[in-house]
């Protein structure tokens, strides 16, 4: 990473410092957001964490996690974006970027549309959570118990515990130097994969009854409903598994699920087996990600998902 030495210099020159993640929360924003967080109060800096959609239920038990806020309006510094391919994927966290002295980037996304004055980027990353150990490293700052519980969340959560083709040598060494930390992985993994709320299965039931199957199967695609979550009482983050489970079918190679928002609106979510590019598909939108996880929105209608849906075939030819 030929960028860290400005990016050292960013940090150890700001006085007040601000990070974000994405909007949706995954692990590896939430589990980001929170280690470097720590680390740089570790050097005396004053540090705001936020989120615009707040912490997922799963994620609130993190160390840190009670400190990072909604919103934040004051002018910092420095602005950390962890996480973000573009400026739209903070959302309303975007309008204190913009107060900021500089704007800092940490991510591995594949497909980027740069927002930011410096960067550190590592496409070849399993997750952010690795960028920041390496950056934490370079800063001489010791990675205590809590900030390595939240690195090895980033890398868990972000390799799917480490089923995805993300993972290389660099993901396991990292993780073998965390757990050196006296963590307990069992209970990361319990935490993340085990333990999922009631709403969260039948959603997933759901989801799954309504899929429909495209090019002799090779695409298949769901919706859930507002109404489907009032029915079980859930939420948003509920349904953040289904689209990997859909992918796991073993003759589909992209899926697609599609989630009422309000606003009349659709939030996306694109998985892919091999190297078929579905962050292709999220970019006609305005969204991103990686070639087999992707996401983006689009508006609530027919009209719009069969247009999403073509773009999708016309990949697998």
């Amino acid at each position: 990473m030929p960028q860290i030495t400005q990016v050292k210099k960013a940090i150890l020159k700001a006085k007040t410092i601000l990070i974000s993640g994405h909007i949706n929360p995954d692990g590896d924003s939430i589990g980001s957001l929170l280690s470097l967080g720590l680390a740089l109060k570790k050097l005396g800096k004053i540090v705001h964490m936020i989120s615009t959609d707040g912490v997922p239920a799963r994620y609130l038990k993190l160390k840190g996690a009670n400190r990072i806020l909604k919103k934040f309006n004051s002018p910092v510094d420095l602005a950390i974006a962890v996480d973000c391919s573009n400026k739209e994927i903070l959302g309303a966290n975007f309008l204190p970027f913009k107060k900021a002295k500089i704007i800092l980037a940490i991510d591995h996304h594949e497909f980027r549309r740069p927002f930011e004055n410096i960067s550190l980027i590592d496409k070849s990353a399993a997750s952010v959570g690795e960028i920041i150990y390496c950056l934490l490293e370079n800063l001489n700052i010791k990675i205590s118990t809590d900030i390595a519980q939240n690195l090895l969340t980033s890398i868990i959560v972000e390799t799917d515990s480490f089923r995805l083709p993300n993972v290389n040598t660099t993901t396991f060494a990292i993780c073998s130097k965390l757990l050196n930390n006296g963590l307990n992985f069992n209970k990361l993994v319990d935490m993340f994969f085990w333990s999922k709320r009631k709403q969260s299965i039948l959603l997933s039931g759901i989801c799954l009854s309504r899929c429909k199957f495209m090019n002799k199967n090779r695409l298949a695609w769901s919706i859930v409903k507002q109404k489907d979550f009032k029915s079980v009482q859930g939420a948003d983050a509920d349904v953040d598994a289904v689209a990997d489970e859909i992918r796991s079918i073993k003759e589909v190679q992209i899926a697609v699920l599609f989630r009422e928002k309000e606003n009349n609106a659709l939030r996306v979510s694109l998985r892919s087996k091999g190297r078929i590019n579905v962050a292709y598909i999220a970019e006609q939108y305005g969204g991103g990600g990686h070639f087999d996880v992707a996401g983006c929105t689009i508006a609530n209608n027919q009209k719009s998902i069969k247009e999403l849906l073509l773009i999708a075939s016309r990949l697998l030819k």
